[in-house]
């Protein structure tokens, strides 16, 4: 699994056509785990289904503001051996900060939801005030290890959901990875809920 940053900036020529370089505007909540000689790969609109591989090479101190949003440039050098690839296109680029293999993922649809209805047992709960679970309902706390953090998902158990408490840790923004927690490989988590038709 990787983390990854995403951003859009143009190509443009480096020495020759077949080395070309990429840059980047990042985020200032990334360019913190941003640094030279990670990992990237990019596509462009012309090969949609291809992958193009690149290395961060730098850095820039110097910011930019647009809109309120400051970005920091950063640049990736591109092996353009097959000159597929010609200045000026336009490409989406992902920064690899982190990679771990052999990870439990949950969809990140899964750490937002939260059920519609209650259960009778939760009814009463709510009615007399309290939390209808604890576990459910306790605010994300923040802890100091690499960013990662306590949430709750829902998890399908004899066709009902109930809340369990994990500790997340990486993202690449569709998935998340399970760094502790109840959860297990095949347990089926819970991403949406729908009214039954009547």
């Amino acid at each position: 699994m990787a983390a990854s940053l995403q951003a859009v900036e143009l190509l443009t020529l480096a020495t020759d056509l077949r080395e070309l370089e990429l840059r980047v505007d990042v985020d200032e909540a990334d360019i913190g785990v941003v640094a030279a000689g990670q990992d990237a790969y990019f596509t462009v609109s012309s090969y949609p289904d291809r992958r193009f591989p690149a290395v961060l090479k730098k850095v820039a101190y110097g910011s930019t503001e647009t809109e309120n949003v400051v970005t920091y440039t950063t640049y990736l050098n591109v092996d353009n051996k097959d000159l597929l690839l010609r200045p000026g296109m336009t490409a989406s680029a992902t920064i690899s900060t982190a990679h771990k293999d052999d990870v439990l993922l949950v969809p990140n649809a899964a750490l937002r939801f939260q059920p519609r209805q209650t259960t009778a047992s939760t009814q009463s709960a709510l009615m007399m005030g309290g939390p209808p679970h604890a576990s459910g309902e306790k605010s994300v706390k923040e802890t100091s290890l690499h960013g990662e953090r306590i949430r709750t998902i829902y998890v399908l158990r004899n066709g009902q959901a109930l809340p369990l408490e994990v500790t997340t840790g990486l993202t690449d923004g569709s998935q998340t990875e399970i760094v502790s927690g109840e959860l297990a490989e095949g347990d089926e988590v819970i991403v949406d809920q729908r009214r039954a038709g009547k």
